[in-house]
């Protein structure tokens, strides 16, 4: 039996992406204010490439056998990483809140548990849609009071969220349907290939192009291409092969109350007792989408 079919590692490995995850959050606070949100996603993609593709190489990792396959994967790329993280960031730049945009995003659980049944044949039960509304309430606990008074919500932030969210629901649903036998290596290095063209295109025509390398942004990207770009998102994909579609997107239920409470401890931003009930009743529904029937 590998490591990841062990069944400690079905029980652990979800919160430890959600702790990875939830951490993208700061990193973006450290190193935004030093480079328009476009060319941010490119240098971190280009670096992520450049540091895998020798650990390919040097690890043999299969590449796709044909150019369906390959095609398959890059589109799995563009929705999860260049429209789910490009939404989000535009958004709020645009001044969308950033609680708001993170409560908009967090309605993915809901959305993928809408389709999976049509699309993968899985089944929710009335156990899961119940934790299911209960996480989705629990995020909204924690969120709402960090709205603000709505300064900088526009029509056009409102919209590149709900992008980000389906970008990233239609990524994790496309990759569970087409690209399950993937190599987890090759396969991110195609992902992260397709994802900084797209982002590189979008930074052409929107972006300013310069980037101001402070120590800030250095360390900000470090983080973020060695703990998240590399290390969360393979251990994404392998949640995303190994387990149910609807439970996989369960998780991100936990990632916004987490990140505020990074944000509690980091930045001090108030969190208060109804952010912590809020946490405590997202976890509960986690919590029920994902035990064993």
């Amino acid at each position: 039996m590998s490591a990841t079919n062990h069944p400690a590692f079905g029980r652990i490995m979800p919160f430890v992406f959600v702790f990875l995850w939830s951490t993208g959050f700061v990193g973006a606070k450290f190193g935004l204010p030093y480079a328009d949100p476009f060319v941010f996603l490119f240098v971190r993609f280009a670096i992520v490439i450049v540091l895998m593709v020798p650990v390919v190489m040097l690890m043999k990792a299969k590449w796709p056998k044909s150019l369906r396959e390959a095609s398959h994967i890059a589109t799995a790329g563009v929705l999860v990483h260049g429209i789910y993280l490009g939404g989000v960031f535009w958004a709020i730049d645009t001044g969308l809140p950033s609680g708001l945009a993170a409560l908009i995003v967090g309605l993915q659980p809901v959305v993928t548990a809408s389709v999976v049944g049509s699309l993968l044949g899985e089944r929710v039960s009335a156990r899961q849609w119940g934790g299911l509304v209960l996480g989705l309430i629990g995020v909204a606990l924690v969120l709402l009071p960090k709205i603000g008074d709505g300064i900088g919500i526009t029509p056009l932030g409102i919209g590149l969220a709900v992008l980000a969210l389906f970008g990233m629901t239609a990524g994790t649903l496309y990759q569970k349907r087409f690209c399950t036998g993937m190599d987890l290596m090759s396969g991110t290095v195609i992902q992260y290939m397709a994802a900084a063209s797209f982002v590189g295109v979008v930074a052409l025509f929107k972006d300013d192009l310069t980037v101001e390398w402070s120590m800030n942004f250095i360390l900000a990207m470090a983080w973020l291409v060695l703990v998240l770009s590399i290390g969360a998102i393979m251990l994404l994909m392998v949640l995303i092969k190994q387990g149910e579609a609807t439970r996989v997107a369960s998780m991100f239920y936990l990632v916004p109350p987490t990140a505020a409470f990074f944000a509690w401890v980091l930045f001090d931003e108030h969190l208060g007792m109804l952010g912590f009930t809020g946490f405590g009743i997202a976890a509960l529904g986690v919590a029920l989408v994902i035990m064993k029937r």
